[in-house]
C-alpha cells in the first residue's frame, strides 16, 4: 500500500502528533456517547506501549477560526482519561511546547480545538509548521476528516514522517478490499431519497461493480425515467435524463442495474399506515411507493448470494417507520448472515446506512461499517481524499 502505518515507525522517545476525530455528542459539558473516543484507543495505546508520547490534534464543532468557549476540547478530558486509562494534559497551542515537555511517559497531551485557529480550514502552511515543531512523527487516525484539506490533516502530513493510525488503517484496508482490489462479483446497494445527491457515486460505481441495486426514493426516479407512473411517490422527475445516462453507462460497462419489480404503496406517510404490495408499474395515482416488495427483496438476496463483495450505502425504503423498513431489514439480515458464514466481504457507510443496519440488527456481522459519512461517500465517488493522499 502507498501509505505507512504505525508498524513502519520507530516511536520510542518520539512525540507523535496524532490527528483524531473525537467530535462526540456533549450535553451540559458531559460526553453522552464516547464511541469515537474509544475507537482511537488502539492507536493511543500502541504509541504509549512503544515508548511514544501521543499529542492529540482534533476539531470540535464549527467555531470558524474563533475561540468559542463551549467548543473547547478541555471538557472532553475526563472522558478521554476514562477511555485511555491514563492522565491527559490539556494545552492551547501557545502552551503546547511546555506542556508536552513536562508530560511524563505513559501520559497523553490533548491540544485545543484545531478549528479555533484561523489557518486550520485554510490549510495554512505557517500553522502546519507550528504544529510540526511540536512533534517528531505525524499519525492520522481521522479518516472521517480525510476529505478536508486542512492544516492538521493535509499540510502537516508533508512536514514530518507520516503514517496512518489503527482506525485509519482499518478503514483504508476495508475500502481497498471493497473497491480497490475486490473479490468479484462486486455488488453495490445504493438507496436513499435523491438521485441528485448521489450522481457522482452512481457514475463511479457502474464502472467498478458488476451489479448495482438501486432502492429508496432514488429507485422511483429510475422507474419514472423508464416511463413508469410512480403516483405521488418521492421522485425527481427532472433527473430522468440523468437516470437514463447512468443506465446507458452501466450497459456499456457491463454493470447490471436491479430496480424494484414490486413495491409497497400507501396513501400516507406514517407508522403502520394501510399499505398494499403491487407490481412496480402499477402504483395507484393517489399512492406513494414507500418500500421495495417481497419479490424485489428475493432478487436482492439472490444478488447477495452471487456476490463475493458488497458495498452498501442507503436504505431500500422508508426504513424509519414500520412496515416500510421490511425490505431494508430483510436484505441487511441476509447480507449479515452471508458475511458471518464467510461467503461475503461487506462494507457499509454513510449516515442513514449505519442507522438502518443498526435498526435491522445486522451491523455487527458486516465486515466493516464506516462511520465517516462525507469521507466514505467521496471515496465511493472515486475522489482523492487529501488527508489520505498526504500520507502517500
Amino acid at each position: 500500500m502507498a501509505w505507512k502505518t504505525l508498524d513502519d515507525m520507530d516511536l520510542d522517545g518520539k512525540r507523535v502528533l496524532t490527528r483524531v476525530d473525537i467530535n462526540v455528542p456533549v450535553e451540559n459539558g458531559e460526553v453522552t456517547d464516547a464511541t469515537r473516543i474509544e475507537r482511537v484507543g488502539p492507536t493511543v495505546q500502541d504509541i504509549l506501549s512503544r515508548g511514544g508520547k501521543p499529542v492529540l490534534l482534533a476539531h470540535f464543532g464549527r467555531p470558524k477560526g474563533k475561540v468559542v468557549p463551549e467548543m473547547s476540547l478541555k471538557m472532553l478530558v475526563p472522558a478521554i482519561e476514562a477511555a485511555f486509562g491514563t492522565k491527559v494534559h490539556f494545552a492551547t497551542l501557545d502552551e503546547a511546547e511546555v506542556v508536552i515537555d513536562a508530560c511524563d511517559a505513559g501520559q497523553v497531551v490533548l491540544l485545543e480545538n484545531t478549528r479555533f485557529e484561523p489557518g486550520e480550514e485554510k490549510n495554512d502552511a505557517e500553522l502546519a509548521k507550528r504544529y510540526a515543531a511540536l512533534g517528531d512523527i505525524y499519525c492520522n487516525d481521522a479518516f472521517s476528516a480525510a476529505h478536508r484539506a486542512h492544516a492538521s490533516t493535509e499540510a502537516l502530513a508533508h512536514l514530518l514522517p507520516a503514517c496512518a493510525g489503527r482506525l485509519m488503517q482499518a478503514e483504508l484496508e476495508a475500502l481497498d478490499a471493497a473497491l480497490g482490489t475486490p473479490k468479484r462479483p462486486v455488488l453495490a446497494v445504493v438507496g436513499g431519497a435523491k438521485v441528485s445527491t448521489k450522481l457522482e457515486l452512481l457514475g463511479n460505481l457502474v464502472e467498478k461493480v458488476d451489479l448495482l441495486v438501486i432502492g429508496g426514493g432514488m429507485a422511483n426516479t429510475f422507474l419514472a425515467a423508464k416511463g413508469i407512473d410512480v403516483g405521488k411517490s418521492l421522485c425527481e422527475h427532472e433527473m430522468a435524463g440523468t437516470a437514463k445516462e447512468i443506465i446507458a453507462k452501466a450497459a456499456t460497462a457491463g454493470c447490471e442495474i436491479l430496480l424494484p419489480s414490486d413495491v409497497v404503496v400507501a396513501r400516507e406517510f406514517r407508522e403502520n399506515a394501510p399499505s398494499e404490495t403491487v407490481p412496480a408499474d402499477a402504483c395507484p395515482a393517489d399512492a406513494m411507493i414507500l418500500d421495495a416488495g417481497p419479490d424485489s427483496v428475493e432478487a436482492v438476496k439472490a444478488a447477495i448470494d452471487k456476490a463475493e463483495t458488497l458495498i452498501w450505502n442507503g436504505p431500500l425504503g422508508a426504513f424509519e417507520i414500520a412496515p416500510f423498513d421490511a425490505a431494508t431489514n430483510a436484505a441487511a439480515a441476509h447480507a449479515a448472515a452471508a458475511t458471518a458464514h464467510g461467503q461475503l466481504v461487506s462494507v457499509a457507510g454513510g449516515g442513514d446506512t449505519v442507522a438502518a443496519l443498526n435498526k435491522a440488527g445486522a451491523a455487527e456481522d458486516f465486515t466493516y461499517i464506516s462511520t465517516a459519512g462525507g469521507a466514505f461517500l467521496e471515496w465511493m465517488e472515486g475522489k482523492v481524499l487529501p488527508g489520505v493522499a498526504a500520507l502517500g
